[in-house]
Parts: C-alpha cells; sequence; structure tokens
C-alpha cells in the first residue's frame, strides 16, 4: 500500500511539474524574433537546386517579361519585396519558409506558401495564379527556401511585413496630396501611372491605374501602404516622413482609381476585419 501511494504521489508531480513545461513549450518556439540575415550569394547550392533559386530571383525580379500570361499590370513582385525580397520592412521573403502554413484572417483559414504566392500574383499582379506544382512556382519558393536558410521554423523574423505606422492617426487625403506632389511626384509621376523604362518595364511602378495594383492587394488598404512608405520612401530616403505624412499620403494613393478584384468580396468573411480594408 505504502509503494502504490509512492508511486502516485511520484506520478502526480510529475504530472504537475510537465504540465507547465507542455504549456510553455509552444511560447519557447515563439519567444524571441531572430535577428534579419540575408544569406551569401557564395551559399547557394549548384546543380538543380542553384538553378532554381537564380531562377526563383529572376521571376521575382522581371515577373512581367518572364510571366506575361500571370501578370495582367506593370509591376514585377520586387516593386514591393524590395530587394527582391531581401529588405527589412518592405515585405521581405526571409524567413517565410518556415512560418507557412499559416492562418491569415483575411481568407479565414489556412493558407500554404503556394496561395500566399498565388495571393500577390493574382491582387498585387491583377494577373492569373500559378500552377501549385509547375517550374515557375517550385522555382519561387526555392528562392525563398534558400533566403530563409539559418531561420529556425517557426521563428519571426525581424522585419517581416510593411513596417509599422500608428494606425489611430486620422488619414488626410488632402494634406497626402501634397505630400505626393512633394515627394512621389517626380518619380511616379503626376497621375501615378509611373515612370517607364525605354527597355522595357518601369524604372518606377505605376501606383494608381489600370498599370497597378487591384483593390484586393494588400498596398490597397492605408495603414498597409503607410507602413512600406514610411519605411521605404522616397526611395532610398526610408524614415524621413513621419507617420503623419505616411498615413495621409497612403489614404490619398490608395483611393485613386485602380483595377476592381472579384475576390475581395469575401475578404474577412469570418472577422478581424480591419478598419482600413477595401470591402
Amino acid at each position: 500500500m505504502l509503494k502504490l501511494r509512492h508511486h502516485r504521489t511520484l506520478a502526480a508531480l510529475c504530472a504537475s511539474s510537465l504540465l507547465p513545461l507542455l504549456y510553455l513549450a509552444p511560447l519557447a518556439a515563439h519567444a524571441a524574433d531572430v535577428a534579419f540575415k540575408v544569406p551569401d550569394e557564395a551559399s547557394m547550392p549548384g546543380g538543380p537546386e542553384g538553378e532554381a533559386i537564380k531562377l526563383g530571383k529572376l521571376l521575382v525580379t522581371e515577373t512581367g517579361k518572364s510571366l506575361p500570361a500571370h501578370v495582367g499590370n506593370g509591376l514585377n513582385c520586387s516593386n514591393c519585396h524590395l530587394g527582391a525580397g531581401t529588405t527589412p520592412g518592405a515585405a521581405p521573403y526571409v524567413g517565410l519558409w518556415g512560418v507557412f502554413p499559416e492562418y491569415r484572417s483575411r481568407g479565414g483559414r489556412i493558407n500554404s506558401l503556394q496561395e500566399r504566392v498565388n495571393d500577390c500574383f493574382e491582387r498585387s499582379m491583377n494577373g492569373k495564379a500559378l500552377a501549385f506544382d509547375g517550374k515557375e512556382m517550385n522555382a519561387i519558393l526555392m528562392y525563398i527556401k534558400w533566403l530563409s536558410s539559418g531561420v529556425p521554423v517557426g521563428s519571426n523574423v525581424v522585419g517581416r511585413g510593411m513596417g509599422k505606422v500608428d494606425t489611430n492617426l486620422k488619414p488626410d487625403p488632402v494634406k497626402g496630396r501634397q505630400v505626393y506632389a512633394d515627394k512621389c511626384l517626380s518619380c511616379h509621376a503626376a497621375q501615378g501611372e509611373g515612370m517607364k523604362n525605354p527597355a522595357g518595364g518601369y524604372l518606377f511602378p505605376p501606383l494608381w491605374g489600370e498599370a497597378s495594383f487591384n483593390i484586393g492587394a494588400g498596398l490597397a488598404r492605408t495603414y498597409t501602404a503607410a507602413g512600406f512608405i514610411k519605411h521605404n520612401m522616397p526611395l532610398a530616403q526610408g524614415g524621413t516622413l513621419s507617420d503623419q505624412e505616411a498615413v495621409d499620403v497612403a489614404e490619398f494613393m490608395t483611393h485613386q482609381p485602380r483595377p476592381a478584384f472579384a475576390g475581395a468580396k469575401n475578404d474577412y468573411a469570418k472577422g478581424n476585419k480591419p478598419k482600413d480594408a477595401r470591402n
């Protein structure tokens, strides 16, 4: 009887000491953000894997030229994912390999990385989705995987996303128009049409109109666009605008005419709709 009680006591102690560990284990995996680090080009493997990574980078930087059947505007992936996905605060690819599949409130479900890539093609590129098992999709995935080298699975890399601004600020599109004239017009032109490259494509991308991203894109939202602008614009002068200036010019820019997106009507159907959502 004493032995039985002893074993029961030990079992209870083990259970009570293990329970906090079970609760802490998931938290520990996400406890610390990981420093932003782009792998050295010399670390890129050779052979078929290296060729796929190089193709993935090319597709990101020359999207319209390389995938004309899937791009419906004048943009390349790298117009938003600056530095071909290597710039913090500009939707970098670094670390993304280890966080997908991931729940996204816009669709109200778990998304694979392939689905997230195609979100960009259908919304930001105003185009058509890639085949999940196609050469082009796999090349982009290989590029993202290589950029995520050394990042532990499930970790959040510092600089992920578009950067942050104070979302409590009230946007003023009239003041935003003036900020645009002072800070943006010289590159993106008076009607937001961008500046074309004589060799093809754009030196500076269109911000509105039929050649720009559609209403369903993340950058069509005021505060998302403001975060990107605040941390990256004017080009090579990121951080020079105040939060208020970024919010004002984002409100002005995002609410200019742009292509529709039929699927936007279903966004945030399960809740958590942000106040700047466009549907």
